[in-house]
């Protein structure tokens, strides 16, 4: 549920300030915030930049939130998600204002949720910055990889998010499963101390670089990235775990998923399907399946775990150990 958002409180008549030091590339127009750009002449799509929302996790420190709404912004990106941040009125903390440094607009649009579903609600693809390596995680991606993926899902109708974490701890691993893909800067591995407004800049500008190349390119938009055929509309985030909740209680149902020792499984599962690119029917397609599988075990006993042996790896699988 959203807590806040000050877009609609701008003074008005007031033009977005704008610092001279930083280097704006003229192609694209950045003098407004992208996410109130207008359609296209058909009406049926919307600027690309607009399109692209970055999201802070429990941020600790307002100046840091100040200095990410200028860093997308320089970028030419706008929409800023807060989720829970530290501090409740970060978006009027003087520290917060201050390290926008002209980027005023973009700070006063930012929205503020309490939960991470929100933030990511209507996303087609979702990526995690995190440093840290995970054995069952999303895919990882370096971050100008994560920016072509991004382009591939921007030149049809859905929407991307780049999460981040706090300034310490990072994200915390429920937040990482939920998303699509994981990226990383590979900084120094002597010295990898970024700040979050630097490791924020660094994809808003591999992302800024992918967008103008695919605008450049021969037959752009249509054209742009890998085809495969036929491309139908990507499933969002809360499609997908809608359907990832309903598919765990098909599997518990039917006595392959242990809900007392589940281990991995689902976590496996959620990796694999992180890497097809869900769209909406094959997320409608997964829904059926678990749908009859609750259908088909309704009138039928449990199976008795203490002498067939059960699931006790959390899945009744042949010859393998889902942990």
């Amino acid at each position: 549920m959203c807590r806040e958002s000050l877009a609609s409180k701008q003074i008005p008549g007031a033009a977005p300030k704008k610092n001279p030091e930083l280097y704006m590339n003229p192609a694209i127009d950045t003098s407004q915030s992208p996410s109130a750009a207008q359609p296209d002449a058909g009406g049926a799509r919307r600027d690309a930049f607009g399109r692209v929302r970055f999201v802070l996790v429990e941020t600790s420190h307002p100046g840091n939130v100040g200095s990410v709404a200028r860093a997308i912004k320089t970028m030419g990106f706008g929409t800023l998600v807060l989720v829970s941040p530290r501090e409740p009125d970060v978006l009027r903390h003087p520290d917060a204002i201050a390290m926008a440094s002209g980027a005023d607009d973009v700070l006063a649009g930012a929205t503020i949720v309490d939960q991470i579903d929100a933030a990511l609600a209507g996303a087609a693809l979702t990526v995690a910055m995190t440093a840290r390596q995970r054995e069952f995680g999303p895919p990882r991606l370096l971050p100008r990889a994560a920016a072509e993926r991004a382009c591939q899902t921007l030149a049809g109708s859905g929407d991307i998010a780049f999460v981040f974490g706090n300034e310490r701890y990072g994200l915390p691993n429920e937040v990482v499963e939920r998303c699509t893909a994981v990226t990383h800067i590979p900084a120094n591995p002597a010295y990898t101390s970024l700040n979050l407004a630097q490791a924020v800049q660094l994809v808003a500008y591999e992302l800024r670089l992918a967008l103008l190349d695919a605008a450049n390119a021969p037959g752009a938009p249509s054209d742009a990235g890998v085809n495969i055929g036929y491309a139908g509309e990507p499933a969002t985030a809360e499609q997908v775990e809608a359907m990832f909740g309903h598919l765990q209680s098909g599997l518990e149902a039917i006595g392959f998923l242990d809900p007392s020792n589940p281990r991995k499984l689902m976590t496996r599962l959620r990796r694999l399907l992180a890497r097809s690119g869900l769209e909406r029917e094959e997320v409608n397609i997964l829904r059926g399946i678990a749908k009859h599988m609750l259908i088909a075990a309704k009138d039928k006993p449990a199976p008795d775990r203490s002498t067939d042996g059960g699931p006790a790896t959390g899945a009744r699988t042949s010859g393998s150990n889902p942990e």
